[in-house]
């Protein structure tokens, strides 16, 4: 089973990751465990309780946000292998390739569709 920690303090960009996600899944073999934070904070405590293979998440956010996370994540041994995309409306190229240098693996846009 897949496991997907979804970041953003949104709750309805949250529900609305979510929703696409379960989605997506219903075509596919296998099943998916979608877990949700509020922010980078909230994250930090909820990833050691299981291993995800995806981390969604947001850049801007209270306490602790998507950069500081991504650096946190990316400088464990034990989430190394963590895939990393970026959910947000913060798209300059600069924001990109900081996200993308950070050791994000994909940058998605705010607003986005389900076929993106």
């Amino acid at each position: 089973m897949a496991r997907i920690l979804i970041v953003e303090d949104s709750p309805a960009m949250r529900a609305y990751v979510r929703s696409t996600l379960e989605d997506c899944v219903l075509g596919l073999a296998g099943d998916v465990d979608i877990v949700e934070a509020m922010n980078g904070f909230d994250a930090l405590r909820l990833l050691p309780r299981g291993a995800f293979d995806l981390v969604i998440t947001d850049i801007n956010m209270p306490d602790i946000n998507g950069l500081e996370l991504i650096r946190f994540v990316r400088q464990s041994d034990r989430y190394r292998r963590v895939g990393i995309l970026i959910i947000s409306t913060q798209a300059a190229e600069r924001d990109i390739q900081r996200g993308l240098r950070l050791g994000a693996d994909r940058f998605l846009p705010k607003p986005f569709t389900p076929e993106a």
